[in-house]
Parts: C-alpha cells; sequence; structure tokens
C-alpha cells in the first residue's frame, strides 16, 4: 500500500491488457483457494499511488466472460492487499446518446447470467450483504472526474454471452431502464462487495477506440486522489453480514475466506 493508504486494483478488459506504465512494476503470481485466477498481477506505482492490475480475460484473451473465476480474481486483489477496485469493461450502448468512443460510469447493475459463481459465502458459513447501491460512490466520482468524455450514472445489464443481444432483447433491456450491455460486470461487482473493496466500473463503448483514454484516465486519476484514503462505509460491508452460529460453520470455508472475511471471523 502507498502512504497515502490508497491501493487500487484494476481489472481490464478486452482492450486495456497492455499500456499503463506503472514505476517499478512487478508481475506477480498469486494463488487463491478458489482456483486459478485468469492471471499473475502487475503491481506498481503511478503517480505516487500503488496499482495493481489483472486481466480479466487472461494473456491474449483466452477466457470467455462465463469461464472467468471471479471469485478467484477478486481474493486475489484482496490478497494484494487492494483498498479499492477500478473494473474495466467493454459494452454495448442501449442508448443513441452513447455513441462509440464514450465512456459511463456505471451505478446500477440488471443481473441476467447464470450458473456463475456468485457469491463467496454458501452452506456452513452463510452471508448476506447489502448490495442496493453497488458501486461506490466516492471512487465513481473521481473515476467521472478523471475523464473528459465520461458520463455520470447509467444501468449496466450484464448477460452470459458470448453472443451480443439480439434485437428484441435490446428493446426489452431498453424497457427495463438499460443504458448498456456487457458480460462480465456480474458476479464481479457482488463479489467485490462481499470482500469489503469498493468498486467502479468504468463501461467502454466500442473499446478499440477508447482504450487509451481508459489509459489516460487511470493516470490522471492517480493524481485526483485525496492525499489521505479515509474509511468507506464499503470497508465494513461484512460488520452484520454473517449470520451462521460460530459453532455451525464449516471450518474449511472459513479457512477460505481468511482473505476475504478475515477481519470478521477472527
Amino acid at each position: 500500500m502507498s502512504s497515502s493508504g490508497w491501493h487500487i486494483g484494476v481489472i481490464g478488459g478486452s482492450a486495456e491488457d497492455a499500456g499503463i506504465a506503472f514505476d517499478s512494476a512487478q508481475e506477480i503470481v498469486v494463488k487463491s483457494p478458489f482456483g486459478e485466477p485468469s492471471g499473475p498481477v502487475t503491481t506498481g506505482m503511478l503517480g505516487g499511488v500503488r496499482f495493481t492490475f489483472l486481466a480479466r480475460h487472461g494473456e491474449g484473451h483466452r477466457l470467455p466472460p462465463a469461464s472467468v473465476n471471479y471469485r478467484a480474481n477478486i481474493d486475489v486483489l484482496k490478497r494484494c492487499g487492494v483498498t479499492d477496485v477500478l473494473a474495466l469493461s467493454s459494452v454495448v450502448s442501449l442508448r443513441e446518446d452513447l455513441a462509440g468512443g464514450q465512456m459511463v460510469a456505471i451505478d446500477q447493475f440488471i443481473d441476467q447470467t447464470g450458473g456463475r459463481s456468485g457469491s463467496f459465502f454458501g452452506t456452513g458459513l452463510v452471508g448476506h450483504v447489502d448490495l442496493a447501491d453497488p458501486v461506490c460512490p466516492r471512487l465513481s466520482a473521481l473515476v467521472v472526474a478523471s475523464g473528459t468524455q465520461v458520463q455520470a450514472g447509467g444501468c449496466y445489464v450484464a448477460i452470459d454471452g458470448p453472443q451480443l443481444p439480439t434485437r428484441a432483447e435490446r428493446q426489452v433491456f431498453q424497457s427495463w431502464g438499460g443504458a448498456v450491455v456487457g458480460m462480465t460486470a456480474m458476479p464481479e461487482a457482488r463479489l467485490a462487495r462481499e470482500a469489503e473493496l469498493p468498486y467502479a466500473l468504468l463501461a467502454l463503448v466500442t473499446p478499440d477506440a477508447n482504450a487509451q483514454a481508459a489509459r489516460d484516465l487511470i493516470s490522471q486519476l492517480a493524481s485526483l486522489l485525496p492525499p489521505r484514503r479515509e474509511p468507506s462505509p464499503i470497508d465494513r460491508a461484512l460488520d452484520n453480514a454473517i449470520v451462521t452460529a460460530p459453532s455451525a460453520r464449516d471450518l474449511r470455508l472459513v479457512a477460505m475466506l481468511d482473505a476475504v472475511a478475515g477481519r470478521v471471523l477472527g
């Protein structure tokens, strides 16, 4: 962690896997009890702030959205000491005012995925976190301030893919209030909240057109972060979340959650 207390984890999408110029960069393999993450992390300094980058789809974009091990990825970032997470996601626009080259700081989600591991908790260790407001307002506001083409707020409809939605599906999603469609934000955002990691999502419309803009935004974000990281309510999202009695807990799962929930599990 940097002296300011900030340590930003960046989860890269399909077009941002290279080009972020960290100082003193190191590539590190970090293991997770939840299986193999998408790949090693790259950690280094940017504007005096520590950043740790993870390519969501692996080297060379080898993993389709439904095959990403979202639990392992979030667990690995938590083990690296990350305090906040900025995720980048390629999307399809549902609105005429969101054209190629624009970016949206997402503030809500509609989850249409299925069959993905959406929680760190389970039988023997039950936990319920509040996800009414699924992104961190502080980090999202800083993201908006860091880019000239970033729209504040929009609903992300998450689908499994790998196909893009049909015209009829787009019409349905539009009627729900969706702004963009993507394939990776869920369960990523859910898991970040369970790991007590403030999470912001920058959705990239036509990612090849704005990959450089996203990298520039990350550099600008480093310069806009407050000198000291003040505590966030999300840092304590698990305070009243675990409902399984200590005597009934699965000790194997407790051990697996040493990074994610060790603060409340002791």
